[in-house]
């Protein structure tokens, strides 16, 4: 199965990932949305979860409007890049995307709360903020802002080394890492670590230049930007993380107003629908990711409960501390978010 998703990516990731679904016969006047990520394309069968997910999404939201919605999907930041992709939805100029929200976290703080080490620590706690009232605020500050979340997905995270193994916050004194998110790298910076902020798409370039010694992404990015090629040590995610990324698939609110109410509720149904499906997708990577660094030679190691431990008790007095300084509001989405469980 690996050799079928390597087989598929080292041909597409080169070039601009597209695809036009079109229904013989539909109407001239079918509305066409690009869908755009920063992901290797592949095929809706195989590749990277993230890309199939919006091709399968374009597929049966097109089905249940009978093809009066379409969809372009653009991989590989191919359409933009990666960090204007946000701003371009909440204008109108971008109808939708798949997009690690805490990448927002520099135009609305709110969104840092999606990428917040040690505050969700499985899938499933995760799973829950949707419907609690954590995710209705934080659905409530992006569509207010322009944005409108179709679909809940989360990943968890681990950490890739050109040095040694990375468990517990002794292990990144001294060292370049990437986090992901301000809040992760304000835990980091705590515990000793230099930062270094760059989407992960960017990641093989910073290991292979050196100006990265480690770096923490989903298992999936793990896989699908083959940091195994770099790496002498995983710290995979399959048995814990103080990393773990809320991931929707967004929409331009404007563009999503626009619709008929028939058509936004296919987006909607359709996205619901897939968030099993995505889950259960990264669960499968957080396996994967250490199948195939194993089989590349590198030392692969779990997380234990004491560094998670270690590393909580160092977010909680950096990360979460500065977060809930920056307003009220802030405030009330952490303890909102605490209280999921």
């Amino acid at each position: 199965m690996q050799f079928d998703r390597r087989h598929v990516l080292s041909g597409l990731i080169a070039a601009p990932a597209v695809l036009t679904f079109s229904r013989p016969g539909s109407a001239q006047s079918a509305t066409t949305l690009k869908i755009s990520h920063q992901f290797p394309g592949g095929s809706i069968d195989q590749g990277d979860f993230r890309d199939r997910l919006c091709r399968i999404m374009a597929r049966e939201v097109e089905k249940r409007t009978a093809g009066s919605l379409k969809f372009e999907v653009y991989a590989n930041s191919s359409l933009m890049k990666t960090n204007a992709q946000f701003s371009a939805m909440r204008k109108g100029a971008l109808d939708m995307s798949l997009y690690p929200i805490a990448y927002a976290g520099g135009e609305l703080h709110a969104c840092n709360l999606g990428l917040m080490p040690c505050l969700v620590t499985s899938y499933e706690q995760g799973a829950k903020w949707k419907t609690s009232e954590v995710g209705k605020a934080l659905t409530k500050i992006v569509e207010d802002k322009g944005i409108k979340i179709i679909s809940w997905i989360w990943q968890a995270g681990g950490v890739a080394s050109r040095k040694g193994t990375i468990g517990g916050p002794d292990d990144v004194k001294g060292i370049k890492i990437r986090g992901g998110s301000r809040e992760m790298d304000l835990m980091f910076t705590a515990a000793g670590a230099q930062v270094s902020t760059m989407p992960s798409n960017e990641v093989y370039i910073g290991m292979q230049t050196g100006a990265l010694d480690a770096a923490v992404t989903s298992s999936t990015s793990l896989i699908s930007f083959r940091l195994e090629e770099l790496s002498k040590s995983l710290t995979a995610a399959r048995k814990g993380s103080f990393w773990f990324m809320l991931e929707p698939m967004l929409m331009s609110k404007a563009i999503f107003d626009s619709l008929k109410p028939e058509q936004q509720k296919a987006l909607l149904d359709v996205g619901a629908e897939m968030e099993a499906w995505g889950t259960a997708e990264a669960k499968k990577d957080d396996e994967e990711v250490a199948k195939v660094y194993a089989a590349k030679g590198v030392q692969v190691v779990d997380q234990t409960d004491a560094n998670l431990a270690a590393w909580r008790k160092i977010s909680e007095e950096s990360a979460w501390k500065d977060y809930a300084a920056k307003s009220t509001e802030a405030a009330e989405l952490l303890k909102l978010a605490r209280a999921v469980s």
